[in-house]
Formats: structure tokens, sequence, C-alpha cells
């Protein structure tokens, strides 16, 4: 699960081994993604497929391992499946032949835990049809709904996709606006996008990318130029921009010469505030006041890339947190999804990156063990502009917004 990271939903399928999960997926998709055996634990780690849901829109379904795996091995399979529930927005628990028991609800229960909206689906139907004591038996357990389906004979695959699009939460496949309630239609929005060593060749990053399409979206000016123009771009225009967005590497410079009654934010705060628990980053960036020699700072990278001297969060962030705050601070990467090595409790802050390569469901478990055992946790863009002495600045267009709601 840390490679080939989507911001679409993903969609979990649970069960044992050959209830017919690979099966399932290779209906609900058209084709054959996953491969199909009557060998039990043919699937083992989990493997992501692509699908296109109407209504909901594309999608990722992963296929995982049987829970009911043995051996030295099968325990590592099952871990490997259960891990999949950080970053999963709904599931699919298949059973079959009418076997209902220990292993469906200790997955019920991990279902809960994680709070994941998921359906149950009584599959190879054609072979044994669902009982009404199995039924009766999830339902004192499960208050989630109940489907039956027969891949073999194509039954009930159209009723299993409507079940699961009311299932889905919303939240996981709406796209939000990036901007909508913060710029009026006619507006003009100065992104400043810096080109440097760990810009990609020939195009935008997502934020970037996203940004300028929101404000088309909302029928405002785009104005897209280079930190090196913007001082030229005043000097040879009399256009004011309503908002400026930068990147948060270039708040230092950018600050002192975007005119003071005119709003700036950046896209890492910009995206952070539709994507992560944004009053909590905002107070954790505070922490950054307070921290002691030998403290210990867990940097959050949501993507895998590759990693040059010019690294904002191997390099730039913990150079200018050292220099900050004049203390000894140690601090710890882990990229992608992959597993933090050392106890959560080991660390005095996170600092999470924009997180525009997951889902807004990974982002938030990826933060739950540090917001459950109270440590602060903030983002880059936050932690950059305090440390520069303009995070009231840079959040001010978020509570001009939030004022006029009240």
């Amino acid at each position: 699960m840390d490679k080939g990271k989507d911001n679409k939903p993903h969609i979990g399928i649970y069960g044992r081994r050959n209830v017919g999960k690979s099966s399932f997926i290779n209906a609900l998709t058209g084709i054959d993604v996953a491969i199909v055996s009557e060998i039990a634990g043919t699937t083992t780690d989990p493997v992501k497929k692509s699908i296109e849901i109407f209504g909901i829109g594309p999608a990722i379904l992963v296929d995982t391992a049987g829970i009911d795996d043995v051996g030295d091995l099968g325990t590592k399979r099952i871990q490997k499946t259960i891990q999949t529930l950080e970053h999963i927005d709904a599931a699919i628990l298949l059973i079959s032949n009418n076997n209902f028991g220990s292993f469906e609800q200790k997955l019920i229960e991990e279902f809960n835990n994680f709070d994941i909206k998921y359906i149950i689906i009584h599959n190879k139907e054609d072979l044994e049809k669902l009982s009404s004591e199995t039924t009766l038996q999830i339902k004192q357990f499960s208050k989630a709904p109940v489907e039956i389906c027969s891949i073999l004979k194509s039954q009930n695959i159209a009723e299993v996709i409507e079940l699961l699009k009311i299932t889905i939460p919303e939240t996981s496949y709406r796209k939000n606006t990036l901007l909508g309630d913060i710029i009026q239609k006619d507006a003009i929005v100065m992104l400043i996008t810096p080109v440097d060593s760990e810009a990609p060749d020939g195009r935008m990053i997502l934020p970037q990318a996203m940004a300028i399409r929101d404000i088309l979206d909302n029928n405002a000016v785009n104005i897209v130029l280079r930190e090196t123009e913007v001082e030229t771009f005043f000097k040879k225009t009399s256009v004011r921009p309503d908002l400026v967005i930068t990147d948060s590497q270039a708040f230092e410079y950018v600050n002192k010469i975007i005119p003071k009654e005119i709003p700036l934010t950046s896209f890492s705060i910009v995206y952070a505030r539709m994507r992560g628990p944004f009053e909590e980053y905002v107070d954790g960036a505070k922490k950054l006041s307070n921290l002691e020699n030998g403290d210990r700072i867990l940097i959050l990278e949501s993507c895998v890339h590759q990693v040059s001297c010019e690294d904002i969060g191997r390099f730039k962030i913990p150079n200018w947190v050292r220099k900050f705050s004049g203390k000894t601070v140690e601090f710890d990467i882990a990229a992608g999804l992959s597993t933090i090595q050392k106890p959560i409790t080991d660390y005095q802050l996170v600092i999470q990156c924009g997180g525009c390569m997951i889902t807004r469901k990974q982002l938030f478990n990826r933060l739950k063990p540090a917001l459950e055992a109270g440590i602060q946790v903030t983002n880059y863009g936050l932690a950059i502009a305090y440390m520069n002495g303009i995070l009231d600045r840079v959040v001010e267009p978020f509570m001009q917004n939030a004022n006029q709601d009240l």
C-alpha cells in the first residue's frame, strides 16, 4: 500500500480465503484484473485496482489476503490486510457458505475502530444460499447492509454497486473547492510558483494545478509567475491581486514584496484547510517556540520521491527549525504510507506535508495516533509561516471568511 497512492476513494475487499474476493473485483471492474484460483491464499500482499463507479467516479479497489490465513507467512499476510484499514474509505466484507464467525467479527470490530462504513455480501449464492439463521447471526452483531451475490451467474452485481454508492462516505469522493468560499467572481488571484530542482520537469505540482483549475471554475482570474518576476509585475502593472498564493518555501521573500493589504497564503496551507485538521495544524505550529534540546520531530511525507539537497522535508525544514528554535532537535522521516518505526510518544511534534497524494481519510488516520496521544501536529506551510513570523497573515484569508459566516 506504500506504492501508487492515489487521492481517489479507496474501497477494501475483505474476507476469508476462497470467498471469491478476486472474482468479485473482476466482476465489478468488468475485466480480469485479479488472479483467480481455487487454491486458498492466492492473493498475498494487498493489490490495488482502478474502477469507475457511476455516481462516485474513479475509485480504487484494494484486494486483500484472506483473514483466515495460516502459518507464519499467513500471519504476516493478515497483518498486511489489517494495515490497509488505515487507508480505506469504505469496505466490502465477503462471506460465503453461510460462514460468519470470529474472523468476520474481528474484522467488523476493526472497521468500527477505524470508523469505516462497510457492507456485507454473501457471495457464491449459486452454490449455497444465505440462510435465515446466518442473516440473524449477522444482524445480531452488525447493523451493516447485507446483500447476496453470485459472480458466476452475474446475480445482484448492479445491486451491490448501488449499495456501495450509498455506503461510501460522500466526503471521500466529493470534490471540495479549494478557494470557492474565499474568492468572488472576477477576483484576481496571483499564484507564485518557484521553479527549482524539486519542481517536476514540464508540469506543475498537484496543489498548483488544482488551484489554477479551481480559480477557473469559480470564474476568477489566474496570474501565474515565478517569485523572481513578482517585483517586475508590480512595477509594470497597476493590477492589485485580491489574493496571493505562494509556495511556502518562498514566504520570507514574498512576504516582503507583497503589500500588506493584499491577502497572502500558500498552496500547502490552502490544501491543508481542505484536507487536514486545520485548527490543530495552526495551534501545532506554535510548538516550534517551545522545543527543548533532545526533542524529536516526525516529518510525514505522503509521497515517495527522489531526494535532493533542496528537499523541503528532509533538509530545509529541519535546518529552519534548528535555526529558529536554537535547540538541538532530532528528526525522523516517514515517507509514503510506510509504518512509523518509533512509538509516536517519542515525538514532541509531527509535521505533515500538504498530503496532496493521499486521501483525506488516509491523512487523518496517519495523524490519528499523534492526535490521540496529545502530540501536536502541524504542516509544512503553517510551520514555515510561523518561523517567518507571518502565521496570522497567512491564515487571515480563511479567518475573514469564517467571521463572515458567523
